[in-house]
């Protein structure tokens, strides 16, 4: 009898004799420690830990960017057709989504980020990205490797899952909203609940960082056209300076934060391009600006947005310049925040907790970085959460979009472990919630 279908047979003998110690959970300490423990032993086991690890670096050697993930998604269906597991693909260009379990509901989603980044790697060492200027610089490989850790391990109890987990290998979370077209495709139309992980090299590894609520930003970009008049410089009089007006509509940008947000509502605007000119006697025709707003509630990141166009359209005016602003939504979607749902918390800390022990578990202070994980929560309950691989004897790492970054993959088997408990304590759940109403009526 596999340790899932042991789990559920003492349940049901525990319904009949007594309530379940645990208020959150229908699954009590026990149980719950049962599963934890697998999971967390399988994932450790040299076999699983050895191919997860050949996995990563093949990934790491050849990075895809966004929408690109051409090999990476074949690499997966490979592995997942030597598994025996049936996906579907493509889903949003390069995506693959699997299936494990009964194929009926509850239907519960893991998700893996594919997509690499455009920098140069600076790290040297055997497995090196062999694309010129493109780089696995913030943990997506090890979040492909971990979830087909999971898939393994999952696929081997499928006869005793309660359910249907979804295995979503997500393209272009970096700037490209894969997340976005992934929900739009509807192949997560029927999901009930879905959680992401994120590999930190902030915390030390065996701890799990998280919150309930709004934990990321919500954030777009903006682009805008200053256009005046060129001329020598040193006739300013005949000109219309429009690096004068960019550099005033800059410091205007500043005081929607300073002066209009509330100072406990945490919002940023910051101006990272401003290209013009190209002589130093040359006033130019026109200057291009751009940069991110951020904020973590819908009316801060809508008034920004507002605000950004007035500034700089005003602002430009005064100086005798037009200017247009560009969202380029179409390529930049905006973002979501990215917000944990409270049931699935609890849910978290209950699972994390006898995985790991409740010290382990520390509380994440909200940050102005995004992620496209927001859209799926935005559309299904959803929970991110981010674990440790700091270890001091193996040396500093690079937090992430770092020409300098690592991955510990030491801290492998805890996200293979947590995905796999989660998804299954999950399906659990449901099942004897549903039990229970079946025994009420």
């Amino acid at each position: 009898m596999g340790f899932l279908k042991w789990v559920l047979a003492f349940f049901s003998l525990c319904t009949y004799l007594a309530t379940p110690t645990l208020s959150d959970s229908l699954l009590n300490k026990e149980e719950l420690a049962n599963i934890s423990a697998n999971f967390l032993n399988l994932a450790k086991s040299s076999e699983l830990f050895d191919w997860m690890v050949k996995i990563r670096r093949t990934i790491h050697e050849n990075p895809e960017l966004g929408f690109e993930e051409f090999e990476t998604s074949k690499l997966i269906r490979n592995e997942l057709d030597n598994m025996g597991i049936y996906y579907k693909y493509p889903v949003a260009v390069t995506g693959v989504v699997g299936f494990i379990g009964t194929g009926k509901s509850p239907f519960v989603a893991l998700r893996a980020d594919m997509d690499a980044l455009p920098m140069q790697e600076e790290v040297e060492w055997e497995h090196k990205s062999k694309i010129p200027g493109k780089m696995h610089a913030c943990g997506h490989d090890a979040h492909v490797a971990m979830l087909l850790g999971a898939a393994k391990i999952l696929q081997e109890q499928r006869d005793d899952l309660q359910g249907t987990i979804l295995l979503v290998f997500q393209p272009a979370e970096e700037g490209g909203g894969g997340a976005k077209k992934m929900l739009e495709s509807g192949i997560l139309d029927s999901v009930d609940a879905i959680f992401g992980l994120h590999i930190s090299a902030v915390h030390p590894i065996g701890t799990v960082i998280t919150k309930s609520g709004p934990i990321l930003a919500g954030s777009g970009f903006f682009e805008a056209v200053i256009k005046g008049k060129g001329g020598h410089a040193a006739i300013p009089q005949h000109t219309i300076d429009p690096i004068l007006a960019a550099s005033n509509i800059i410091v205007s940008l500043q005081h929607l934060v300073s002066r209009e947000a509330d100072p406990l509502d945490s919002q940023v605007v910051t101006v990272g391009k401003f290209k013009g000119g190209g002589a130093f006697n040359v006033i130019p025709d026109s200057v291009t600006i751009g940069g991110t707003f951020r904020a973590f509630s819908k009316e801060s990141f809508t008034q920004l947005k507002q605000r950004i166009v007035e500034v700089i359209t005003r602002q430009a005016a005064v100086q005798r310049c037009n200017a247009t602003v560009d969202f380029d939504t179409n390529n930049n979607p905006f973002y979501p925040v990215t917000v944990n749902d409270k049931t699935l918390h609890e849910h978290f800390k209950n699972v994390a907790g006898q995985m790991l022990g409740t010290e382990k578990i520390r509380e994440l202070k909200p940050l102005m970085g995004t992620e496209d994980f927001s859209f799926f929560a935005e559309a299904i309950p959803g929970y991110f959460y981010f674990f440790g691989m700091a270890d001091e004897t193996k040396g500093q790492f690079e937090s992430g979009h770092n020409p300098l970054y690592r991955v510990n993959e030491d801290a492998l088997p805890y996200g293979v472990a947590l995905h796999a408990s989660l998804a299954t304590t999950y399906l659990l759940e449901h099942q004897l919630k549903v039990r229970n109403v079946h025994d009420e009526l």
